[in-house]
């Protein structure tokens, strides 16, 4: 692990010192993140096996406790026995923040056409242009979407999009069930 971290170091240095090109110089990069991020993970089984807390990890990381656990744990699936999965759908975050902009773009039967049934019950176009003007007027006008953050819990995707609004900020949530399908979705004020 060391060496590997080591060996993906050396080529981002390589590569930002040489006349690499710039795709080049961002290939290294995302290699070094990748071999991090895997020590990472390394460290934190360590420390669990050494026995320290999920609280002590978060400390150690700046989060809390069960962010730490959602991102480094192996949760068990209680109904199995079997280890659940923590993989993200690689385009689960570019869907979340796509239907926060087609709220805006008014797209109402594109964004019925991502619930699932039971979703797909409770809304129509009315509902949901109703809602988000309701946030148009608290927060203004759209400005801009911020970096989605995706995450697995327990069998869904839960997807949170940062909302910047002329007069305010607020955080959409989509959940996708393991079918892909948008099985939950909310807008919340951002925290202060």
């Amino acid at each position: 692990m060391a060496a590997r971290v080591a060996g993906a170091a050396r080529r981002v240095v390589e590569e930002l010192d040489g006349d690499a090109s710039p795709g080049d110089a961002v290939a290294a990069a995302r290699e070094l993140s990748a071999a991090a991020e895997a020590a990472l993970q390394a460290a934190v089984d360590r420390a669990r096996a050494a026995g320290q807390s999920w609280r002590e990890i978060g400390e150690v990381l700046g989060t809390s406790r069960q962010a730490a656990f959602q991102r480094f744990g192996h949760p068990v699936d209680p109904r199995t026995g079997a280890p659940m999965s923590r993989e993200v759908p690689a385009d689960a975050a570019d869907r979340a923040a796509a239907i926060f902009a087609w709220h805006d773009e008014g797209r109402w039967a594109d964004i019925l056409a991502e619930l699932d049934e039971e979703m797909r019950a409770r809304h129509d176009p009315g509902r949901l242009s109703r809602g988000w003007a309701g946030l148009a007027g608290m927060f203004g006008r759209l400005e801009r979407i911020g970096e989605p953050f995706a995450r697995r819990i327990g069998d869904d995707t839960v997807v949170d999009v940062p909302l910047h609004f002329e007069a305010g900020d607020a955080k959409g949530t989509v959940r996708f069930s393991g079918d892909g399908k948008i099985a939950g979705m909310a807008i919340r004020p951002a925290s202060s």
